[in-house]
């Protein structure tokens, strides 16, 4: 065999098992969904926290379809150290979270105030939903069980009644001739919502959020006996 053809075939050979390596390589860059947080022994996942690495060393956070927090990154590949800096955040005074990366799998680890901290993140094309991003929306009333502060009389319930969750953390309960308006908030690691109306005669109150493709169960939350409203989509306002 020839010098020349020795040649190529050695130029073939390594650019092959480049491609094959850099193909193989994982890599932090990309969109990310926390599945799951471990502190000690206690678990601490947020509700579809995400967070988005690019290849500038620039960052972004949030959850679900809200992005709260940017900045930049270092990542050292060599030692599979991580720091994340936020712009608008609070300085981490934390060690950096160790790095093992497996395909579209990745786990971070440290020492966080005295506890081992995992994080397990899996990548993701498609941003997730908050239990609050599913709450958005327009809700008519099909069942009430028990007598509550919203939709008082379960026996007697009006073809009109529903529960308007807006964009802006505001709600409309039309009920009757009795119109309530309020602000929500979502717990940001569990399915409940908190009602704060305007009214003052009416005190906040907290909700156990079952969601089921377009039906969505409320039960009241620190109460002895049993009341639950259930709501199914609809898409334009009764009577409209």
């Amino acid at each position: 065999m020839n010098v020349s053809i020795k040649l190529k075939l050695l130029i073939f050979f390594t650019s092959t098992l480049s491609l094959i390596s850099c193909q193989n390589e994982s890599k932090i860059e990309g969109q990310w969904v926390i599945k799951s947080v471990t502190v000690g022994n206690e678990k601490m996942t947020p509700d579809a926290r995400w967070v988005r690495f690019h290849s500038d060393f620039t960052q972004e956070s949030g959850n679900g379809w809200l992005q709260h927090s940017f900045g930049t990154y270092n990542f050292d590949k060599d030692t599979g150290s991580l720091t994340i800096i936020n712009t608008n955040g609070i300085h981490d005074s934390n060690e950096p979270f160790k790095v093992e990366i497996d395909n579209k799998s990745m786990t971070w680890n440290r020492i966080q105030n005295g506890q081992m901290v995992e994080v397990i993140l899996e990548q993701a094309l498609k941003l997730p939903m908050t239990h609050g991003d599913e709450l958005f929306g327009l809700w008519k009333l099909n069942e009430a069980i028990g007598s509550g502060p919203y939709f008082k009389d379960p026996d007697r319930i009006i073809d009109g009644d529903y529960i308007f969750f807006r964009w802006d953390k505001r709600f409309v309960i039309s009920s009757g001739t009795v119109n309530i308006n309020g602000v929500y908030n979502v717990h940001g690691h569990k399915p409940e919502v908190e009602l704060i109306p305007y009214s003052a005669h009416l005190q906040r109150n907290f909700w156990n959020m079952k969601i089921n493709k377009d039906t969505i169960t409320l039960q009241l939350l620190n109460t002895d006996s049993t009341v639950t409203r259930t709501f199914k989509r609809i898409h334009e306002f009764p009577g409209s």
